[in-house]
């Protein structure tokens, strides 16, 4: 598998796809994202199952793809719907992806804001988080 094909895959992924998993990553592979690091196909596969069960839609378009055949550099945009309907706004990310010398995933890291992007909208939280941001960013002074 390369980089583009790897992206088509993760762009069309399913519920039907979690069974090829073996064919996509190495039996150690591992997954990291702001709120898993596991190790191993099934854990890997354990992660999305999961994610389907809480979210009735979940669609990643892939906007640009970087690297070569030993590590790619996908950028996303998430949309995900929590059971009930309840739609996230859109998570923007970058994955690093590895690649095996069999051309399967050896590592998956996804890099995405989950403060700014999700904690920020949520009601009480997200009150917390701008209160923070406000609190800690630098002061913009004109030119």
């Amino acid at each position: 598998m390369n980089a583009p094909e790897y992206a088509a895959f993760f762009a069309a992924l399913t519920p039907a796809d979690l069974t090829r998993f073996e064919s996509v990553f190495t039996d150690d592979a591992r997954f990291v994202d702001p709120f898993n690091d596991v190790r191993g196909v099934a854990a890997v596969r354990g992660v999305f199952e999961h994610m389907f069960r809480v979210c009735e839609g979940a669609r990643f378009e892939i906007t640009e793809i970087v690297g070569d055949a030993d590590v790619a550099y996908l950028r996303w945009r998430g949309h995900l719907v929590l059971n009930g309907g309840r739609a996230l706004p859109p998570i923007d990310g970058v994955s690093r992806v590895r690649f095996a010398a069999d051309g399967r995933v050896a590592e998956h890291v996804d890099y995405w804001d989950a403060a700014g992007q999700l904690y920020a909208r949520l009601p009480v939280l997200g009150a917390l988080m701008r209160w923070l941001r406000r609190r800690l960013s630098a002061p913009v002074t004109p030119p």
